[in-house]
């Protein structure tokens, strides 16, 4: 509870210092661009939120260290891993002007070091073929290094809208929290429930008025804890069905997966090149169908996106915390959301949005 206290209150105090003070680093920090295929804001932002949550969890496991607790070991790790990928995520965030495949490096060369120093690397996924080719270490490593670098990139992708990925990560935060609860490891349970705290810290200024967005940084620090969090958990807890973590994650996950091969085969353009054509976006522009008139009434239609991912992303991660010993059960659920957000995604680009989801002003 001190953790989530401490994290939550520095992450809280930034974000308004941040907004307190943008006339000092707005030419630097703001989101000036509206008219990009993915912005859908109305107002000059701040997109170095990442920054509040970086400090908020640091502070968090600093104010604490005099404990010499065995989590506060871990803790630092993983915030010393995730330097890579969130410097060059702030980077991106100020100067708009990183590659995606250098952040993707990045992202592999934090998973790498996480994993090297904690070793937890994923030696078996509950599939037999892939198993086997798991037990040749080299494979191992690169195989490892991806998975995270997918999970920290899967939450930049779906960070379209205010509260989408900051809330989706505290739902899975606090399903990772649940599970040590059950497993009785007090380490993770204690570093999810900082990540958490300096979230929320964020979430109170990004929804649902938009005052601050997460920014690259922002989302890719979510995403890495996430996924290192749940290597620990599996690895450190063989009960764990691997499957948990996957399913947990998997609306970020499925969505990557789904947008990739849509670029790729359908539209035969770049996989990094974006587009408008997002769940989110969609939602956006055919869901929620009152016509916006004031910049007002725009930023209020952006906050109403959210809670429909929310609710999406639920279909996955309340299954995975019932079932979270059962992989079977658990790949049976993943297949079932699956075609759940694929029966959503085409009825809503033909136009036959379901009627229960339509909101009207």
């Amino acid at each position: 509870m001190i953790s989530l206290i401490i994290s939550f209150f520095t992450s809280f105090i930034l974000s308004f210092l941040i907004l307190r003070y943008k006339h000092l680093h707005a030419h630097l920090s703001f989101d000036y661009d509206k008219k990009s295929v993915q912005k859908f804001h109305s107002f000059d932002v701040p997109r170095i939120g990442g920054l509040s949550i970086f400090l908020g969890i640091l502070i968090s496991f600093s104010s604490q260290f005099i404990q010499n607790s065995s989590y506060l070991n871990t803790g630092f790790i993983i915030i010393l891993s995730s330097l890579p990928i969130f410097i060059l995520g702030l980077i991106e965030d100020i100067t708009k002007k990183v590659r995606p495949l250098y952040r993707l490096f990045a992202a592999g060369f934090s998973a790498f070091l996480a994993c090297f120093f904690l070793n937890i690397w994923l030696t078996n996924i509950q599939f037999i073929n892939i198993d086997l080719l798991l037990k040749i270490a080299p494979i191992s490593i690169l195989f490892t290094c991806f998975s995270v670098a997918g999970v920290t990139h899967s939450f930049n992708l779906i960070d379209g809208f205010h509260g989408i990925a900051s809330m989706i990560g505290i739902f899975i935060l606090s399903a990772i929290t649940y599970i040590s609860l059950e497993v009785s490891d007090p380490s993770i349970t204690i570093l999810a429930i900082s990540v958490i705290g300096s979230i929320l810290g964020f979430f109170v200024w990004n929804y649902p008025k938009g005052l601050i967005f997460l920014g690259d940084s922002g989302a890719y620090l979510i995403g890495f804890w996430i996924a290192i969090l749940s290597l620990l958990l599996v690895n450190h807890h063989p009960e764990v069905s691997n499957w948990f973590p996957l399913l947990i994650c998997f609306y970020p996950i499925f969505e990557t997966l789904f947008t990739v091969s849509r670029r790729v085969f359908t539209k035969k353009s770049h996989p990094g090149l974006p587009d408008s054509f997002h769940l989110h976006q969609l939602i956006f522009k055919r869901v929620i169908r009152w016509t916006p008139i004031t910049s007002y009434e725009k930023n209020k239609k952006n906050s109403m996106v959210a809670p429909y991912l929310w609710l999406l992303s639920l279909i996955s991660i309340i299954p995975a915390l019932l079932f979270w010993k059962y992989h079977q059960t658990l790949k049976i659920f993943a297949f079932i959301f699956s075609v759940c957000y694929l029966w959503l995604y085409f009825n809503i680009i033909r136009f036959k949005t379901p009627k229960f989801m339509i909101k009207r002003k």
